[in-house]
């Protein structure tokens, strides 16, 4: 049986893992939630990698319909060719093209596929998604042509929360809800990306980091992954400890919201104040 166990460019918890191997196990798809930046498309690409397996991405978007996954029919293109006189317009089955979970199905070998952010589609998506992911298979009624899959993919489902997905859909799924790393965890994922990272420089950041977090009137907490962009800015910059704890620059690496520049700004000046009138009162 395939076993998922990480990578090294990809940090996963026990619990992420044992989700994983769960969901490959029952045949079933994983779905994925958490904050944005915390690597839930990742996960993807990291079992891909682990697994060894070829990775089928489907990038879902507001107009995006469960059968774009299955075929297309390219009706456009068909009559472009018989006004002009291009081709066998009798042949159908050349004007269909197989979508993501077509080409899934007519794999010679299990892949891992991606539907990445499933929340984004119309509230019907993912259940009309379901008869096919439970069987495995589709009829194309232009061709009369019956699709049955090769091998059960490997499904890993990306959700950023912004609708509610349907009972009978979830129902279908094995769950994991990412949690923000702790320190514990962020420093490993850190010195995956800069293992040549100063302990005193990384403690600096971190401090600061969480510190950020804890700001609950900030729009747009910072993710892992604007993280590690801050610190490749501080490294490349040449930022020393003190001068991360003084005047944390390159801070839009970090922050992506005016309003969340401003909150920061604040709360250094009353630092500043706070540390004044405390070194006059010693």
């Amino acid at each position: 049986m395939n076993t998922y166990v990480g990578t090294g460019t990809y940090i996963a918890s026990s619990e992420l893992m044992d989700s994983v191997n769960v969901a490959i196990a029952l045949s079933r798809p994983l779905l994925v939630k958490g904050e944005p930046g915390t690597g839930k498309t990742l996960l993807a690409h990291s079992v891909a990698e682990n697994l060894n397996k070829e990775m089928i991405v489907w990038n879902i978007k507001s107009t995006t319909k469960a059968k774009d996954g299955l075929y297309v029919y390219d009706t456009v293109q068909r009559l472009n060719d018989a006004r002009f006189g291009e081709g066998d317009v009798s042949d159908i089955k050349q004007y269909i093209k197989l979508g993501k979970l077509g080409r899934v199905f007519t794999s010679d070998v299990q892949v891992v596929l991606l539907i990445d952010e499933i929340d984004k589609a119309d509230l019907e998506f993912p259940n009309d998604l379901l008869n096919e992911m439970d069987v495995m298979t589709f009829h194309i009624p232009e061709t009369d042509e019956t699709i049955t899959a090769r091998h059960r993919p490997i499904v890993i489902i990306t959700s950023n929360a912004e609708k509610e997905l349907p009972d009978a859909f979830l129902r279908r799924c094995v769950f994991h809800y990412i949690e923000f790393p702790d320190e514990a965890l962020m420093i490993d994922i850190i010195r995956v990306h800069y293992p040549d990272i100063k302990d005193e420089l990384l403690a600096a950041v971190l401090k600061k980091f969480y510190w950020i977090r804890t700001l609950d009137s900030l729009r747009k907490k910072p993710s892992t992954s604007e993280l590690v962009d801050w610190v490749r800015a501080l490294i490349v910059g040449g930022i020393s400890p003190q001068q991360i704890e003084e005047t944390m620059p390159f801070l839009g690496a970090l922050l992506k919201k005016r309003e969340d520049y401003e909150i920061i700004g604040r709360q250094k000046e009353n630092q500043k104040i706070y540390d004044k009138y405390r070194s006059q009162y010693r």
